[in-house]
């Protein structure tokens, strides 16, 4: 009998009522909701080939048309389109590059963050757009954003990395208003994904920077800019097809046009409980979200951001993939999401110090209170409102907010990529310490740090002290992990002689200050804590650090 090659997308079909349910995903940097695509009665590649075709036959004259519109567009565009003129500007290798000779990495942020809005200046962006309204930046140069990634990178991850269906990669459809997951249990190896993808399938990568040393680099600084996560996925969708079902984000979102193009639609929030909201929303049906405020093509070198809450669309135009990448950030970084941890601890507090909040209740209270009782005319309820505000109103006495900000800070550190080291920065920490095996011994064990010695942190943001009420504690980000959450949350205990100089440390970057000058009590004090924060990566020196004089013996 003649053997039949049968397709990736054939297999999955075939095996799907065998398989276990696929893997739930855990919280990814960028979060987008999930529907399922239309099961199909004969679930061969063929088939669903076909029927793509027909669907881009009927969509093609209307995408067609969008993109000549795009085209023909010249002036009066309003400041949500920002384009005409090519844009220019230093490759992203030679900008990184660049960027190791910044002394302050809050500035190399600045720099990369103005580089990836160009032309758009970073203070009219947040004046104007942030939280409020999408801005789509044309820029007629398909290597604007070369570097970045590509699909040849994407390549190479599949056959060198361990990614996985369902935590690293996802391989999704939209088709007849219908979304769906196709993804096999296992490792995703490129035999099996760019069957998917010539079957007609999105795939999306959901951590490059777990992969990429380029998003890796990228994101650790933009960090830094945003005191909040920056995550990135990767999108890549073939010709004529759509991968996700309109829906909004609970995140601000910068999507860059990597190769290809994308036809966009955006849509305003559709009420004012959909503005910044707390949680991504479902997928919604295309009559749900009415017209697009926003119909624009992606070309490579083009920049798209919505604030979250915009609901958004992307389709391929049927001559050509499209290869994206949206930077992420804000997740969870509202003024609601500091007074949960406010408010609760500021009543704790509260309780312990005002007897007005220890006061018993009145009797027979449940008799004229509760929403059985909230149409009723009686004057102890306005008496028992008007107690309840009065307490709410002495809270802001009791509230420890710089207590609280500190433990926004803690979920951030942990969210925190480690940085990336520049050639200098790797010479004068603990990475370039002279220690060595050579010659059938270990050589130069130690670091000669003494009272001359020259320190600063390694990064602005890097280290964090922080207060749980009995101790003080030391957080940084240096040890953490390229893979969300993998690594637990990096601090120790700080010495109540050594809290001082920390601070003083944290306070002068990016300058660097003498041993000696480390407001402690004893200079065997100001070297030990030193010695503790070089070992930790957390400070480097000015001019690498020379190993300790031998020690001869008699």
């Amino acid at each position: 009998m003649e053997n039949k090659h049968m397709s990736a997308f054939s297999l999955y079909q075939s095996l799907q009522s065998e398989l276990p349910p696929p893997l739930k995903k855990p919280c990814q940097r960028v979060q987008v909701e999930v529907k399922k695509k239309k099961k199909k009665v004969n679930g061969s590649a063929a088939a669903i080939v076909n029927q793509q075709r027909a669907k881009r036959r009927k969509i093609r004259k209307k995408l067609e048309k969008a993109a000549k519109k795009q085209e023909s567009k010249k002036n009066g565009l309003d400041n949500t389109q920002q384009k005409e003129e090519s844009v220019t500007a230093e490759s992203l290798d030679a900008l990184l590059t660049e960027l190791t000779s910044v002394n302050n990495s809050k500035e190399r942020a600045n720099k990369l963050f103005q580089w990836l809005l160009k032309p758009v200046p970073a203070k009219f962006f947040f004046r104007e757009t942030w939280e409020k309204k999408p801005v789509y930046v044309q820029r007629k140069n398909p290597d604007y954003y070369k570097g970045l990634f590509s699909t040849a990178e994407f390549d190479r991850i599949l056959r060198k990395e361990n990614v996985q269906y369902g935590v690293n990669l996802d391989i999704t459809s939209y088709v007849n208003g219908k979304r769906e997951t196709h993804n096999p249990p296992g490792r995703a190896l490129p035999f099996t994904v760019w069957d998917f993808y010539e079957s007609g399938c999105s795939v999306r990568l959901l951590n490059p920077q777990a992969f990429s040393s380029t998003v890796w680099s990228v994101l650790s600084i933009l960090q830094e800019k945003f005191d909040s996560m920056a995550g990135a996925n990767v999108y890549l969708t073939p010709p004529g097809t759509q991968g996700f079902a309109p829906h909004y984000d609970d995140i601000e979102a910068f999507v860059i046009q990597l190769e290809g193009k994308k036809h966009w639609r955006v849509y305003s929030p559709r009420s004012e409980d959909e503005v910044l909201p707390v949680l991504s929303s479902p997928n919604f049906d295309q009559a749900e979200i009415g017209k697009p405020i926003l119909d624009v093509v992606l070309e490579a070198g083009d920049l798209l951001f919505f604030p979250r809450g915009f609901i958004h669309q992307g389709n391929c135009l049927p001559d050509a993939h499209s290869l994206h990448i949206t930077i992420s950030s804000y997740q969870k970084n509202s003024w609601g999401d500091l007074l949960q941890k406010v408010i609760p601890a500021a009543l704790e507090v509260a309780m312990e110090e005002d007897v007005d909040f220890r006061r018993g209740l009145p009797l027979n209270y449940l008799t004229y209170m509760g929403v059985q009782n909230s149409d009723k005319e009686d004057p102890r309820r306005a008496f028992f409102l008007s107690r309840v505000e009065k307490l709410i109103k002495k809270l802001p006495n009791f509230a420890p907010v710089d207590a609280a900000v500190d433990q926004k800070a803690k979920e951030f550190f942990h969210d925190c990529l480690p940085p990336v080291l520049t050639p200098d920065e790797l010479a004068t920490s603990v990475h370039g310490a002279p220690a060595r095996w050579e010659n059938g011994k270990v050589k130069n064990v130690g670091v000669h740090i003494t009272t001359q010695t020259k320190i600063r942190l390694l990064r602005a943001g890097c280290a964090r002290l922080c207060s749980d009420g009995d101790a003080v504690h030391l957080c940084y980000t240096v040890d953490n992990s390229r893979v969300y959450h993998k690594e637990e949350p990096k601090s120790f205990e700080i010495q109540t002689e050594h809290t001082d100089a920390v601070e003083f440390l944290i306070h002068s970057y990016p300058n660097f200050v003498t041993v000696g000058n480390l407001p402690c009590d004893f200079v065997q004090d100001k070297i030990a804590l030193a010695e503790l924060l070089f070992e930790k990566g957390i400070i480097h020196t000015s001019e690498p650090l020379e190993a300790p004089p031998a020690v001869e013996s008699e």
